[in-house]
């Protein structure tokens, strides 16, 4: 089974944006959340986590005209997004680099990627940190942005209580079972995760959590603009 960095999930770069469409609920409504949820004002918009490049595409399709950049530690993932990016025509307002966006957290002197951010988004990465580094980084976030910068982050979390374990797991066979997905065949192009830098394996911190980590952090307006089961779209302003 090949290795791989925590959160490519597939062993094939080429099965990753069909297989979270069938293993996620909801997932283009999620990042299309996001997009909505970034204003119409921003020019410099961070990335945090990438993956193959949905939601910058999806940003820049929505504004064609703002600057995004991109971080994200794997390679291959970074060549994907460069190549759908070239291929929707954005080449020249996406600028993706090899980066670990915890040790960006801890270290910013070391990436020239700048701060005076308008917006920060990421989808389905934090939740590899643990909830200490997960705080750093929304620290680190909050001093890269604007005055009136905003951070919205696509995440699953950890369910408040065992009864509902069981009824997010429920949710989400029953969902599969409706698309017509046979999520045994999905998990067999799954590969296995190795820790990479500051990231492992899922490390899920409850919704409450967070938003208590987002307004330490020096968010002042903290939201939860959509939530599916364990599935949910968080953030806020300075």
């Amino acid at each position: 089974m090949q290795q791989l960095f925590p959160g490519e999930v597939f062993a094939n770069t080429a099965d990753f944006d069909t297989g979270i469409r069938q293993l996620l609920p909801r997932y283009d409504e999620m990042l299309e959340v996001i997009t909505r949820c970034v204003p119409s004002t921003s020019r410099r918009i961070l990335e945090l986590g990438c993956g193959t490049g949905e939601l910058s595409l999806k940003i820049l399709n929505r504004f064609p005209d703002a600057q995004v950049i991109a971080l994200d530690y794997s390679p291959r993932m970074l060549q994907f997004a460069q190549d759908k990016i070239t291929g929707a025509g954005y080449q020249k307002h996406w600028t993706g680099t090899q980066a670990d966006f915890g040790d960006w957290a801890d270290n910013p002197e070391k990436f020239n990627i700048g701060n005076k951010f308008d917006s920060c988004v990421s989808s389905l990465a934090i939740h590899h940190l643990q909830d200490e580094m997960k705080l750093k980084l929304f620290g680190r976030i909050a001093a890269s942005l604007t005055q009136d910068g905003c951070f919205w982050n696509a995440d699953p979390t950890l369910p408040e209580s065992p009864a509902l374990v069981e009824v997010y797991k429920a949710a989400r066979e029953e969902w599969s079972l409706q698309q017509g997905i046979n999520l045994t065949d999905i998990r067999t192009k799954l590969g296995a995760t190795t820790i990479q830098g500051y990231s492992s394996q899922d490390q899920l911190a409850s919704l409450d959590v967070h938003l208590q980590m987002l307004s330490k952090a020096g968010f002042k307006i903290v939201a939860v603009p959509w939530k599916y089961y364990g599935l949910a779209v968080f953030g806020g302003w300075l």
